[in-house]
C-alpha cells in the first residue's frame, strides 16, 4: 500500500478549536494510528473515508487520488470504496442482519427488504463469518462477537480498496477481545488489502499493524514498530529518543 496524507482542517465546537494537520506517507500495508482520545485519529480516517472534507491538502491511497484541494478532486464516499468498521459497529437497530449487510449494496433511499437475496459474492462473507443462522435476527438479539462479524461483512461486501478499523475491539470483554483480535489478523492476511487501524491499545497494534504512527494534538509526532509499544518498551514513547522511534 502507498498512503499519502496531507490533511489540514480546523474543527470548531463549543468555542473551542482543534487544528488537524496530518502529514503522513507510508508504504506499509497495515498501519496503526496510535494516540489518546481527542488526538485527531478519528478525524483523520473520516477524512480518508470522505466523511470529513479537509480545508487544504490531499489524500492518495494506492495511486488513487481521493482528495486534492489544489486540483479540485473530492471523490464521494461511494467512489472511494472504503470499508469502515466503527467502534460501535454502526449497525442499524431496526434492520435485520441480512438488511444491515445489504445496506452497502443498495442505492436510493429504500432499505433492502427483510428477505432481500444477497448476491453470491456477498453470501461468501455470510459463510465466512457463519452468519446464516442469524440473518433474520436484529442487532440487539445477537452477541458482541456476532455484531462485529456482521459489521465486517457489511464493510467487505462492497469490495473495498482500503479497510479502516476504528477501535474495533474496544467494546468487547477481554476474552472475546483476544479471540476477535486473532480473527481480524487472520482476515487481514487472507484479504491482502490495505488496512488502517485506530487504537490506543498496544496489544491491538502489535497484532493488527506492521507500522505505528503516533498522533497527538492533530499531528503525527513519530512512528515506530508495534513492538515498541509493548511493556518494556513504553519508556521510548514519551521522549522519542530511542532508535525504534523516528520523528516524523
Amino acid at each position: 500500500m502507498m498512503i499519502d496524507l496531507q490533511i489540514q482542517r480546523t474543527v470548531r465546537a463549543d468555542q473551542h478549536e482543534f487544528h488537524l494537520n496530518i502529514q503522513l506517507t507510508s508504504a506499509d500495508s497495515r498501519i496503526a494510528l496510535y494516540g489518546p482520545s481527542g488526538s485527531g485519529k478519528s478525524l483523520t480516517v473520516r477524512a480518508i473515508a470522505g466523511l470529513l472534507t479537509p480545508e487544504q491538502g490531499s489524500i492518495t491511497i494506492n495511486n488513487t487520488v481521493f482528495f486534492d484541494s489544489d486540483r479540485g478532486v473530492n471523490l464521494s464516499p461511494q467512489q472511494r470504496r472504503v470499508g469502515y468498521l466503527a467502534q460501535d459497529y454502526g449497525l442499524f437497530p431496526h434492520l435485520t442482519v441480512n438488511q444491515n449487510i445489504a445496506f452497502g449494496l443498495k442505492t436510493g433511499w429504500r432499505n433492502a427488504s427483510r428477505r432481500f437475496d444477497l448476491p453470491k459474492a456477498s453470501r461468501y462473507w455470510v459463510d465466512v463469518f457463519e452468519l446464516e443462522a442469524i440473518l433474520q435476527s436484529y442487532p440487539d438479539e445477537i452477541s458482541g462477537g456476532q455484531k462485529q462479524r456482521v459489521a465486517l461483512a457489511r464493510a467487505l461486501v462492497t469490495d473495498p480498496t482500503v479497510l479502516i478499523l476504528d477501535e474495533p475491539l474496544a467494546a468487547l470483554d477481554i476474552p472475546l477481545r483476544k479471540k476477535m483480535r486473532e480473527e481480524l489478523a487472520e482476515l487481514q492476511t487472507r484479504l491482502n488489502i490495505p488496512s488502517i487501524l485506530i487504537t490506543h491499545d498496544p496489544q491491538d497494534a502489535s497484532v493488527l499493524a506492521t507500522q505505528v504512527y503516533r498522533i497527538d494534538r492533530g499531528r503525527v509526532i513519530g512512528d515506530c514498530s508495534p513492538q515498541a509499544l509493548l511493556p518494556g518498551a513504553q519508556d521510548v514513547m514519551p521522549s522519542m529518543t530511542a532508535g525504534a522511534l523516528k520523528i516524523a
